[in-house]
């Protein structure tokens, strides 16, 4: 039996009282990639928070990496963030200190202590992404698809079964697009991590097929089809 690491049974998603998206079933097993596809307002970004628990699920059943959603409190939301990455499309980066420093930050609250296990975790990300000789560096010293190679390094601190990325290559050409394409796909193959990947960009999911998740018209289709 494959591993399931997401799962929502008759949910139903709101953004504050209003309901977005009705009755939403989805199951994602190990190592899956997955796109979440939809126009603008149809609800991708509500199900990306309901999902890493900046929304709360309150109507239907819920399971990310082994968290009950519904049963989320603000004192466990950081446990289920710990087993999950989340990608941005605008790589929220503390400007003002190094790579390297960024991502100790990241395990620091995390609750990381030992310094040497913090600097071996930080070069073995660090090499997945290949950054491994610019940890030095600042943000402003790195082109845009470094940015995000970083923010994935950042995913991939904890070790996550799932990575959760919004429109990670919404800000990057088309050649940087491919390189972050192909290194998501790396790792969700080579470490069984399993990745939801919101975008709009056609050209991205006609070039690297995978299953497609739909939102339209406050529902979840899934294995949609592609249609512009």
């Amino acid at each position: 039996m494959a591993e399931v690491v997401l799962e929502l049974k008759n949910a139903n998603i709101y953004q504050g009282k209003s309901q977005v998206l009705e009755n939403v079933n989805i199951r994602v097993e190990k190592g899956e990639f997955v796109y979440l596809v939809g126009k603008t307002g149809t609800g991708k970004s509500s199900l990306l928070k309901t999902l890493y628990g900046e929304l709360p699920l309150t109507e239907g059943e819920g399971t990310v990496a082994g968290h009950d959603l519904k049963n989320l409190t603000w004192k466990t939301v950081p446990f289920l963030r710990r087993t999950i990455g989340i990608v941005f499309q605008d790589f929220q980066l503390l400007t003002d200190r190094n790579i390297q420093e960024n991502l100790r930050f990241v395990l620091q609250a995390t609750g990381w202590k030992d310094q040497r296990l913090m600097d071996e975790k930080i070069n073995d990300v660090l090499d997945k992404v290949g950054l491994k000789t610019k940890g030095f560096k600042y943000p402003f010293e790195l082109s845009g698809g470094e940015q995000q190679r970083v923010d994935i390094a950042r995913a991939l601190l904890n070790s996550p079964k799932l990575i959760l990325a919004d429109e990670p290559t919404g800000n990057l050409d088309p050649e940087t697009t491919d390189e972050i394409m192909h290194l998501l796909f790396q790792i969700s193959k080579d470490y069984g991590t399993s990745v939801v990947m919101a975008t709009h960009d056609y050209i991205v999911i006609n070039k690297f097929p995978a299953r497609m998740i739909r939102t339209e018209r406050g529902k979840v289709i899934d294995n949609a089809t592609i249609s512009m």
